[in-house]
């Protein structure tokens, strides 16, 4: 296997922005998915981008909720991580190979019902089993960056889950990273607990579609922005705002049409009010723990978690 190569990879993919790069070879995809997209593929290659813990501070003390959604998805997602995933593309084309870059399409959902609580519901397309879709994380977790936390997300010794991460499938056979073995996660619960829709159970099962509910800010208790007569038309409005009510898919999608008590930002990207507390709790915990390789002069979490106060005006 080419060592040589695999080092220009890891250099042009950190000259480009990763944090973290790591290898796997085709045959830890079982699934066949990566060998539909690119039925010559030897090698997938896994790159990371941190999320800058000062992009999560203002929804952290409950002040500015631009930051993370700009800085921590749509910037990564969009400028930073494209940019990345073609110079590293290139970088295998000049070396004789090919590279088929492999980001999150954000709006393609492998069925309506699994939306992806970072875009507008509107925008939301079941591609079903029409074009194959990659695992994002059990990609990462095969590519050596990480292990997968109780709440499904992806997390690293480096960053704990405050990464976002793509792939480039290729055929140029480079030696794999090892697989971390599971370290970080206790399952202690503190992602159940700290989720403001109860979109996690006890068993970090994700209900998708509550997820997308509450990501963008249906619970009053963590919503400055929501006014007293919210969901006046819903009969269960402080079940809502509270993060109690249940509901169907039909239903949540009404929800979602009345929850917009803050703009989105450009690409179709909502909003996070939530602002990801099932991460931010996870982060805290690992960091209190000392399992995180990056220290900081000062703790993420500064001060007791806030929580507002349910304020509803009645229906007239």
């Amino acid at each position: 296997m080419n060592k040589q190569l695999r080092e220009q990879i890891v250099a042009c993919a950190k000259k480009n922005g990763a944090d973290l790069v790591g290898f796997a070879s085709a045959d830890r995809f079982t699934d066949g998915v990566i060998q539909q997209i690119f039925p010559g593929v030897k090698t997938v290659i896994g790159i990371a981008f941190r999320v800058l813990r000062g992009s999560y501070r203002g929804v952290e003390e409950g002040t500015t909720y631009y930051q993370y959604t700009t800085t921590g998805v749509e910037t990564i997602e969009e400028s930073l991580m494209p940019g990345a995933l073609l110079r590293l593309c290139a970088c295998l084309e000049d070396a004789g190979y090919v590279g088929v870059p492999q980001r999150r399409n954000q709006l393609l959902r492998p069925e309506e019902k699994t939306p992806n609580p970072e875009m507008l519901h509107t925008k939301w397309y079941a591609a079903g089993a029409k074009e194959p879709q990659m695992d994002f994380t059990a990609a990462a977790v095969a590519c050596g960056l990480g292990e997968k936390g109780m709440s499904g997300t992806l997390l690293t010794d480096d960053f704990g889950p405050f990464q976002r991460y793509a792939f480039v499938l290729t055929d140029a056979e480079i030696e794999p990273s090892e697989i971390v073995p599971p370290h970080l996660c206790d399952h202690c619960g503190e992602c159940v607990k700290a989720c403001p829709g109860r979109a996690l159970d006890a068993k970090g099962q994700l209900d998708a579609i509550r997820c997308a509910v509450y990501y963008r800010g249906a619970s009053m208790k963590t919503n400055p922005y929501m006014p007293p007569e919210a969901y006046a038309d819903f009969e269960d409005r402080i079940a809502i705002m509270t993060g109690e009510a249940e509901f169907d898919y039909e239903k949540a999608k009404e929800i979602m049409g009345e929850t917009y008590f803050y703009p989105p930002i450009k690409h179709g990207y909502v909003s996070s009010i939530c602002g990801r507390a099932c991460d931010r709790a996870c982060y805290v915990h690992l960091e209190e723990k000392g399992l995180l390789n990056k220290k900081f002069v000062h703790p993420f979490r500064i001060r007791p978690v806030w929580e507002l106060p349910i304020i509803a005006e009645e229906k007239k």
